[in-house]
């Protein structure tokens, strides 16, 4: 039985609908991929790949607020 996870299947389709060019892209075209980005973010937020991805990014933030007073 061949099992899929929607997190991966998502990140793929991401990627793949950023490959196009972007003057050939619609509003429509942009909303999706926006709307795709977003699922994947609320799916991969709970599991421990998300948290790891939420306190790197607190990190940096944190750093460069640091740096910059």
């Amino acid at each position: 039985m061949l099992t899929i996870n929607v997190a991966v299947l998502l990140a793929v389709i991401v990627v793949l609908r950023l490959r196009r060019r972007t003057h050939s892209r619609s509003r429509f075209d942009e909303k999706m991929t926006v709307v795709i980005v977003l699922a994947l973010g609320i799916i991969l937020a709970p599991t421990d790949v998300g948290q790891g991805i939420a306190g790197f990014i607190g990190q940096l933030v944190s750093g460069v607020s640091q740096a910059g007073q």
